[in-house]
C-alpha cells in the first residue's frame, strides 16, 4: 500500500472519530430544546458534555490539517468550493463554544435562554451541513480540468446531499439521546430512552434510503459489507435502548456511525473528490497528494503523537464517567 493510500485511510479514521465523538456532542446540544423541560435539566445536559466537547473538536482540526498536508489539492478544492457551507459550520462552532462558556456568567433568564438557543441552533446546523458536504463529496461536484470547483453554493443543495444532511442530523440526535440516557439519572433518563426510540426509528428509515442510494450509485462489495454492518448495528442500538441497556445501545449507535462513514469513504476511493463534469477531472489519492517525502514525515509524526492524544482523551472520559442528575445542580447554577 502506497503512503497516499495510507493517508486516505488515516483521514477517513479522523473523520470517523470526529463524527463518533462530536455526533453525540451535537445531539446533546439539540436535546436542550427537544428533551429538557426546565433550566436545571438543560444544565444537566450541558454538563454531560461540558468536560469533553472541546476535546471532541480536536478531531476536526486534525482531519483538516491532515488533509491540507497530505492532499493539498483536495484541501484547496474542497475549502474553496464548499466555502460558504464550511464558513457557516465554523461560525456555528465558534458561537457554540462561546455559548457553553458564557451561558452561566450572568443570572438573568433572558441571558441564559439566549445562549441556550444559540447552543441548539449551532448544534443543529453543523449536524445537518456535514451530511450535505459529505453527500456532495461522494456524489461528485463540478470540478473543471484545472481541478477547481466550477459550481456554486446552490449546486450543493441537491436531493442526495439533503438526504445525507437529514441522516447525519437524525443519527447524531439519536446518538446524543442514547448518550444522555447513559449519562443521566432520574426522569430525564427515562424520557431520553423513550425519545431515543422515536428518533431512532426515523433515523433508520432515512439512513437505509441514503445508504442504499449510495450503494447503487457508487458502491462495491466492500461498501455493501459496511452498509450491512451499519443497518444491523442501528437495529441493535434500538433493541438495546428499548430494554434499558444504554451502554450497549451507545456502542451500537457508535458502530453505526463508524460503518456509515466507512461506507462513504469506501465508495469514494480511489477518488477524493469526483468530478461530475468529467471523470478524468476527478481528484484522486494520486493526483491530489503531497510528495512521498512529506507523507513519510507526516507518518512518523502521527505515529508518535496519535497514541498520546488517544490516551489523554480516554483518560478524560474515564474521569468524568459518572451519571449526573438535577440533584447535582446547585440552585444558583440555573
Amino acid at each position: 500500500m502506497e503512503l497516499h493510500d495510507v493517508w486516505f485511510v488515516l483521514i477517513a479514521v479522523l473523520w470517523t472519530g470526529y463524527f463518533f465523538l462530536e455526533g453525540f456532542d451535537f445531539g446533546v446540544g439539540i436535546l436542550t430544546k427537544l428533551l429538557a423541560r426546565d433550566r436545571a435539566e438543560k444544565r444537566v445536559l450541558i454538563n454531560t458534555i461540558g468536560p469533553v466537547w472541546d476535546g471532541n473538536e480536536v478531531w476536526l482540526l486534525t482531519a483538516g490539517g491532515a488533509t491540507f498536508a497530505a492532499f493539498p489539492e483536495w484541501y484547496a478544492t474542497l475549502f474553496s468550493g464548499f466555502y460558504l457551507a464550511l464558513l457557516i459550520i465554523l461560525v456555528c462552532l465558534i458561537v457554540r463554544g462561546v455559548a457553553f462558556e458564557y451561558r452561566a456568567k450572568r443570572p438573568e433568564e433572558n441571558w441564559q435562554r439566549n445562549w441556550e438557543t444559540a447552543i441548539f441552533w449551532t448544534s443543529l446546523l453543523p449536524a445537518f451541513l456535514w451530511g450535505v458536504a459529505f453527500g456532495n463529496i461522494v456524489r461528485g461536484v463540478k470540478i473543471d480540468k484545472n481541478f477547481e470547483y466550477a459550481g456554486n453554493f446552490w449546486d450543493l443543495l441537491n436531493p442526495y446531499s439533503i438526504l445525507g444532511g437529514l441522516v447525519t442530523l437524525t443519527l447524531f440526535t439519536f446518538h446524543g439521546t442514547v448518550f444522555t440516557a447513559l449519562k443521566t439519572v432520574g426522569d430525564i433518563r427515562a424520557r431520553a430512552r423513550k425519545l431515543a426510540l422515536q428518533v431512532g426509528l426515523l433515523t433508520a428509515l432515512l439512513a437505509l434510503a441514503f445508504l442504499i442510494w449510495t450503494q447503487v450509485d457508487s458502491g462495491d462489495g466492500k461498501s455493501l459489507v459496511a452498509l450491512i454492518v451499519a443497518v444491523v448495528s442501528l437495529v441493535a442500538a434500538l433493541g438495546a435502548i428499548r430494554v434499558g441497556r444504554e451502554g450497549w445501545s451507545f456502542a451500537f449507535s457508535g458502530i453505526t456511525i463508524v460503518a456509515a462513514v466507512a461506507m462513504l469513504f469506501l465508495s469514494l476511493f480511489p477518488n477524493v473528490m469526483p468530478s461530475s463534469l468529467n471523470p478524468d477531472w476527478s481528484l484522486t489519492v494520486t493526483n491530489a497528494s503531497s510528495s512521498p517525502y512529506t507523507l513519510k514525515i507526516m507518518t512518523w509524526c502521527a505515529g508518535i503523537a496519535t497514541p498520546i492524544v488517544l490516551l489523554y482523551q480516554s483518560w478524560t472520559y474515564w474521569v468524568f464517567r459518572k451519571r449526573i442528575g438535577t440533584h447535582h445542580i446547585a440552585e444558583a447554577a440555573h
